[in-house]
């Protein structure tokens, strides 16, 4: 193995190279034993660091996309100069001060025949920006709380006074951070932290299952007129990649009409992984939000960004939200280029194709050929997850070792274990999400190893 200087190292001793592993804060209790040394397209480098092993060199398929982030790859070309010109010529103004950066992206997008007029014209939305997905969904939330607040009077609008209910789901998942852990149903991440007060100000999470409309009508016959917004993935991504049945998600915007309540859709995780930029979308066309929040693939895995898109009703009373990292020019520089190639090469159109033989490659190989271990294979575009048996669950880390080895990388989502209302249990979930630039050469190679994968961690751990 080589440092930045051409020099053989080895993966430890004195003047260890991977000096993160020691000084870096360790979220996932135990670290995989590998480093990346390097990685082009969705071909990622490893080294292994630990054991018999170590020093051995693997080249990886990167069927993750960096959390699901880097959606054209590593070095993209298209990327890398953009965000060189942008550093040499964009500037680094804040929201405070116009920028051409911005304007050209804004302009591309929301005006007159722009890429995403059509669902979201400028008369009617405005946009901001943010560093990540959890920054975005919290201030979706602080604009849903704004909205029924008077900020002259300072007191409750006028008819929003019984409004103190956000709706959200089993299983879901929309950030780490404390404003945003009411909307998770999950004990784990809750216990030991403070709670949001109900009053005078706060509000109260309810939970229903995802996916079931006539649960979702007898919740807002009983409740809807204290719901002040409902906070929907349109497709439930930590619960292991659950698809809605047909209809679902615009059956969920009517009742949000009709209520009163605002309709907030985290498409961090979806926006351009389903066949469309937006998952919040049917056979009918786009389905109406209010607020929308991107986030991930949006800085094209080399930025962390995310954006929020609402209608200009919704605002933050003054300097009330003012973030560092709004629409900077190299954020913008980046965003632009790569939503331009995402659309001119028709990679959304292409990744539909690629997802249904990803989908059935996936349920034929997988699914039926190791029923031990998988249970169900379930997407749409290139996002995917193929769901653990519970015997094969209580091995995740084994697991993942196991497809690094035979030259995968995928992630392990956690389920959305117990369901209300009789709905079976959802066991972790093996995400197999490529970025869109893969190819179906290696979809079919993806594949292959993830049989390989599993055929060697049956023998071993089975």
């Amino acid at each position: 193995m080589l440092d930045e200087n051409g020099t053989a190292v080895a993966p430890h001793g004195p003047g260890d190279v991977w000096f993160d592993r020691t000084a870096h804060m360790n979220h996932y209790g135990t670290k995989l034993p590998f480093g990346c040394v390097g990685a082009t397209g969705i071909v990622q480098r490893f080294v292994e660091l630990d054991g018999p092993r170590a020093g051995r060199s693997l080249d990886v398929l990167d069927a993750s996309g960096g959390y699901a982030s880097a959606c054209l790859g590593a070095g993209s070309p298209v990327v890398v100069p953009a965000l060189t010109r942008a550093v040499e010529e964009s500037g680094y103004v804040t929201d405070e001060i116009a920028s051409l950066e911005r304007a050209r992206l804004l302009k591309r997008l929301f005006g007159a025949g722009g890429l995403w007029a059509g669902r979201f014209p400028a008369a009617d939305y405005h946009v901001t920006g943010r560093n990540s997905g959890s920054e975005g969904m919290e201030l979706a939330l602080r604009l849903a709380l704004e909205s029924r607040f008077d900020r002259r009077d300072l007191r409750a609008a006028k008819g929003r006074e019984g409004r103190d209910v956000v709706l959200a789901f089993e299983g879901a998942w929309h950030g780490w951070t404390g404003g945003l852990l009411p909307l998770l149903n999950r004990r784990h991440y809750r216990i030991g932290l403070p709670a949001v007060a109900a009053e005078p100000f706060g509000f109260t999470t309810e939970h229903i299952p995802f996916g079931e409309a006539e649960t979702a009508r007898e919740y807002f016959a009983r409740n809807g007129h204290r719901v002040l917004a409902v906070v929907i993935e349109p497709v439930q991504g930590d619960a292991g990649i659950l698809i809605p049945p047909p209809g679902y998600l615009r059956e969920m915007a009517r009742l949000c009409r009709e209520s009163g309540a605002l309709l907030v859709a985290d498409e961090v995780l979806t926006f351009a992984k389903t066949g469309e930029f937006f998952g919040m979308t049917d056979e009918e066309g786009p389905i109406p939000t209010d607020i929308t929040v991107l986030g991930k693939s949006l800085g094209m895995g080399v930025l962390s960004t995310s954006m929020v898109v609402a209608r200009r009703s919704l605002t933050v009373r003054e300097s009330g939200a003012v973030a560092t990292s709004d629409l900077r020019p190299i954020t913008c520089a980046v965003m632009g280029a790569g939503i331009e190639h995402v659309h001119a090469e028709g990679l959304l159109e292409r990744s539909r194709t690629l997802g249904e033989q990803l989908g059935t490659l996936l349920r034929r190989d997988l699914v039926d050929q190791f029923p031990t271990l998988y249970r169900e294979a379930r997407g749409v575009g290139v996002m995917h997850g193929v769901e653990l048996t519970e015997a094969a669950a209580a091995h995740i880390g084994a697991f993942r070792e196991r497809m690094i080895r035979s030259g995968v990388y995928v992630e392990f989502m956690a389920g959305a274990g117990r369901r209300s209302h009789g709905l079976r249990y959802v066991f972790p979930t093996m995400r197999v999400a490529p970025p869109l630039v893969v190819t179906a050469a290696e979809v079919e190679s993806i594949v292959e190893r993830l049989v390989d994968g599993s055929r060697a961690f049956r023998k071993e751990s089975l």
